[in-house]
């Protein structure tokens, strides 16, 4: 069983209580009244006991323990309210038929938050799937301009699953969505968006990232990867063979070092050549002998790989890992995105 994080749980909810009584102290009747709209202090000052509560429960590891079984509730379920205490299998049958709606609508939300339909890069095939683990989950794929008009792609990778991680991952699609149209370089974004990321309370655990900007004329990718899954160069050889070349990291990812700096990588794509980003999900797969699909594995099926396009490419190693992992559940989001550069 998956115990809570007690005290990081405790921190974040005093925090919270801190700045609520900050902002009693420090504003100003009226201004207070209007924020409160309708509603007198006092429901503030409930609202404050109810952190007081949840502190001294997280500090004595009291929280989220089930009324009905004595046990701790997910923790997830707990991420997305302290106040939780009922198992998920114990709720009612209106209750979970209510938490499956606002399920639902997060995921449909989540879906509407990726890119609907791929672009149109002349010189370049592409294709994408992604798939969380749960309802929702913390991949993201996104298709961006960087300043000049080049194209962009844009892998991540929000440590964690469920609803705070894609909430995380929201925040970071539409911070993209921002900065990448004026910067110049895959490593200006990610030192900015470090700047931003990196202490903020909700990042639990780090984000790892991989933005690559694509010259449509003479096939030069320069990328900056901050702690990803190497992305993977498949060149054909002369020989009819293929090389299968990483992309390592040029930084750490966000959210996991100080003062992080970010390298930029630069790779030629020849025409027919491939590049192929993908998260945890591919290499994590685990089979019922709990072996991780893992990168050699990956690296593999992309060598002897005899297929054409890059949507045949996603649907043959999806279907390889679904053959590794036999009938077991993926444990984590999957996303793979190709990109193949065109033959003249």
């Amino acid at each position: 069983m998956e115990l809570p994080n007690f005290g990081r749980f405790a921190e974040v909810l005093k925090e919270q209580q801190d700045n609520v009584v900050g902002w009693l102290r420090n504003t100003p009747r009226e201004k207070r009244a209007v924020r409160l709209g309708d509603r007198p202090e006092e429901a503030v000052n409930e609202h404050l006991r109810v952190l007081e509560q949840g502190i001294r429960k997280a500090e004595s590891k009291e929280l989220g323990v089930c009324t009905v079984c004595n046990e701790y509730v997910e923790p997830h379920w707990l991420e997305t309210n302290f106040t939780n205490c009922v198992c998920l299998e114990h709720l009612t049958g209106e209750e979970r038929s209510r938490l499956e709606a606002e399920l639902e609508l997060s995921q449909k939300v989540q879906k509407a938050l990726l890119p609907q339909s791929l672009p149109d890069i002349p010189g370049w095939e592409l294709a994408a799937f992604s798939q969380p683990a749960s309802i929702v989950g913390g991949d993201y794929f996104d298709f961006l301009r960087f300043r000049d008009g080049a194209p962009g792609l844009v892998i991540a990778d929000v440590m964690g699953k469920g609803m705070p991680a894609s909430m995380l991952m929201a925040s970071l699609q539409a911070y993209l969505r921002v900065i990448v149209p004026e910067s110049d370089s895959p490593g200006q974004v990610l030192v900015r968006a470090n700047l931003l990321f990196h202490h903020n309370i909700q990042l639990t655990k780090f984000v790892s990232l991989v933005i690559a900007q694509l010259d449509q004329v003479t096939g030069t990718v320069v990328y900056a990867n901050a702690g990803h899954n190497p992305p993977f160069v498949v060149r054909r050889k002369t020989n009819g063979t293929r090389e299968v070349i990483p992309l390592p990291p040029t930084g750490a990812a966000i959210g996991l070092v100080e003062n992080a700096s970010f390298q930029i990588g630069t790779v030629h794509i020849a025409h027919g050549d491939m590049l192929v980003f993908y998260t945890d999900g591919i290499v994590e797969a685990t089979n019922p002998a709990k072996e991780e699909f893992g990168e050699a594995r990956l690296r593999t099926f992309l060598a002897d790989y005899s297929g054409g396009s890059p949507a045949e490419v996603i649907r043959d190693l999806r279907g390889n890992v679904k053959q590794f992992v036999s009938d077991q559940p993926l444990s984590d989001d999957t996303t793979i995105l190709v990109c193949r550069r065109s033959w003249k």
